[in-house]
C-alpha cells in the first residue's frame, strides 16, 4: 500500500481538546490544517465557532467532542451537545460511548444514547468513541455491533485521557475494530511519530486522530509505503 503525504494528511483529524486550549491556538491549528490540508481540526465545544470562521471556505471540516471525555453524560445532554455543536458551525461528532452500561451489558441503552446523537446529527458524521482500553476484547467487539446497529460512521479507539497505556491506539485494536465495524475507523490516543501513524493505517484506520499531525506530516517524504 502507498500512502503519498498528501493521503496520510487526509487521514488526519488534526486535534487540541486539553483544556487551557487558547483562542490563538485554536487560530494556529486551524492554519496548520489549511496549510496541509488535514481532513478537520477536533476542538472542544468552547472552540467551534471559531473553527468554523477560520475555516470557511476551505475543505477542512470541523470536528468536536460530545460526551467528553467520559461518556457518563445522559443522551438528552449529548444530543443537546451534538444541535448546539451543529449550529455553532461543527461538520463531525465524536462522541464518548456510555462504557459503564456497556460494561454492565445493558447494550440498549448504549445503543438508544448512539443513535440519539446520530439522529440530532443528521447528515453529519459521528464517531463513537469506545475506549477500548477500558474494555475487554469481547467487549470491544459488543461496541463496535452497537454502533453499527446504531447507524454510527466511525468507531473511535480513544479519547486519550483515560491515562497511560490503556489510552493508547493499538495494531490489535484497530485490526479488530476494522473486522467488525468495517471502514470507518479512527485510531486516536498516544499516536505522536509517522511510524506510529502508518502502521495504524495498515491496520485499517481510515482517521488518525492526533495533536502531532505537523511532525507526523514532516517525517513523511515525497511517496512512503
Amino acid at each position: 500500500m502507498k500512502i503519498t503525504r498528501d493521503r496520510l494528511a487526509r487521514m488526519i483529524d488534526h486535534t487540541l481538546l486539553k483544556p487551557d486550549a487558547t483562542p490563538n491556538e485554536i487560530k494556529r491549528i486551524c492554519s496548520d490544517a489549511t496549510e496541509h490540508n488535514f481532513a478537520s481540526v477536533c476542538v472542544n465545544p468552547i472552540h467551534v465557532s471559531l473553527a468554523a470562521k477560520m475555516l470557511e471556505g476551505t475543505n477542512i471540516k470541523v470536528c468536536t467532542v460530545v460526551g467528553f471525555p467520559l461518556g457518563a453524560n445522559t443522551t438528552d445532554t449529548k444530543t443537546f451537545e451534538t444541535k448546539n455543536a451543529l449550529k455553532n458551525g461543527a461538520q463531525e461528532v465524536d462522541m464518548v460511548m456510555n462504557i459503564g452500561a456497556l460494561k454492565s451489558g445493558d447494550y440498549e441503552i448504549v445503543k438508544k444514547d448512539i443513535s440519539e446523537v446520530v439522529k440530532s446529527a443528521g447528515d453529519s458524521i459521528v464517531k463513537v468513541i469506545i475506549e477500548t482500553g477500558l474494555l475487554t476484547n469481547d467487549e470491544k467487539v459488543n461496541a463496535c455491533n452497537i454502533a453499527k446497529e446504531a447507524g454510527a460512521d466511525f468507531v473511535k479507539t480513544s479519547t486519550g485521557f483515560s491515562g497511560g497505556f490503556s489510552g493508547k491506539a493499538t495494531v490489535k485494536d484497530v485490526k479488530l475494530m476494522r473486522e467488525i465495524f468495517g471502514k470507518g475507523i479512527k485510531a486516536s490516543g498516544g499516536i505522536r511519530t509517522y511510524e506510529d501513524a502508518i502502521a495504524l493505517v495498515k491496520a485499517g484506520a481510515t482517521r488518525i486522530g492526533t495533536s502531532a499531525g505537523l511532525s507526523i506530516i514532516k517525517d513523511v517524504d515525497t511517496t512512503c509505503y
